[in-house]
């Protein structure tokens, strides 16, 4: 007899146990978590009884603030996963760049004894006209953009750019003024070569410093080649010429910034780093547009 009260005594012990832990199992699977206590009594009640759980210092009737690692879980697993691709996306890989920091150094130095001098003489010419040399090279880099558009198959965006040469090209004395874009037309699309590998799936590789021309990556180094066979520029102009066009064109944009450059270099600590993620970031996001 004293054996049978053991072992009810042992079952009724079990059963305790199990029916204490296992509110704790369903409070770690549910979503979003709630206190053990108060979840038992709102589930005995019903819906319509459960109150919102307030907390010192809140108003009344106002619900007390999911702690950071609830609010984490309540996002799931897709939220957990954005994080990691948002963490890997900063990721660049940079296997040069003992090289690439030599030739951003060149380059740095090239800018603040070469270009900026000449671009603060070229400040002098009043802003209006430097923005009508500047659209007079946009206009004339649009069959380069017209022929990109058509590889990536995006025939809107080809039509816009051959309506812009068209009126730009007349009405805008030789592109000289952007006509096209006055009333809300359209703008011109800014694509490229390396855009166009980029829509078929080529990865950007690694990060390029050019001379001169400054971040780049493999598929954009690529890419670049490929622009200057695409352009008919290449094909009507002597190489010299070609390189002059291109050192005007860039001049001129440089001499209508507002000197980020030299924002950045006074800002961050490392602009070389800072140059090398804005750059990966912003051509993923064009070649996603």
């Amino acid at each position: 007899m004293r054996d049978q009260r053991v072992s009810v005594f042992l079952l009724a012990v079990l059963l305790w146990v199990l029916t204490a832990c296992a509110p704790q199992r369903s409070v770690l699977q549910a979503s979003p978590p709630t206190a053990g206590s108060q979840a038992v009594a709102t589930d005995a009640a019903g819906p319509s009884q459960q109150e919102p759980e307030t907390v010192a210092g809140a108003g009344a009737g106002e619900p007390a603030a999911p702690p950071p690692a609830a609010a984490a879980l309540e996002e799931g697993d897709d939220g957990v996963e954005d994080l990691w691709e948002e963490e890997e996306a900063l990721v660049v890989p940079d296997p040069l760049e003992p090289v690439n920091r030599a030739l951003f150094w060149v380059n740095d130095k090239l800018y603040v004894y070469l270009f900026k001098p000449i671009v603060r003489v070229y400040r002098v010419v009043p802003e209006p006209a430097r923005r009508s040399v500047s659209n007079f090279f946009t206009n004339l880099k649009t069959p380069l953009r017209f022929a990109n558009c058509l590889l990536q198959l995006k025939f809107l965006d080809a039509t816009n750019e051959l309506g812009r040469f068209l009126a730009n090209s007349t009405l805008g004395v030789g592109g000289l003024f952007d006509i096209a874009k006055l009333d809300g037309g359209p703008g011109p699309k800014a694509e490229d070569f390396g855009q166009t590998l980029g829509r078929y799936g080529a990865g950007q590789g690694f990060y390029l410093v050019l001379p001169l021309l400054g971040p780049s990556s493999l598929r954009d180094g690529i890419g670049t080649v490929g622009d200057w066979y695409l352009d008919p520029l290449t094909y009507v102009l002597k190489f010299e010429e070609r390189i002059g066009v291109t050192v005007a064109d860039k001049g001129t944009a440089l001499s209508l910034d507002k000197d980020t450059y030299e924002a950045i270099k006074k800002e961050q600590l490392d602009p070389y780093v800072f140059i090398r993620n804005a750059y990966f970031q912003y051509r993923a996001e064009q070649v996603r547009q």
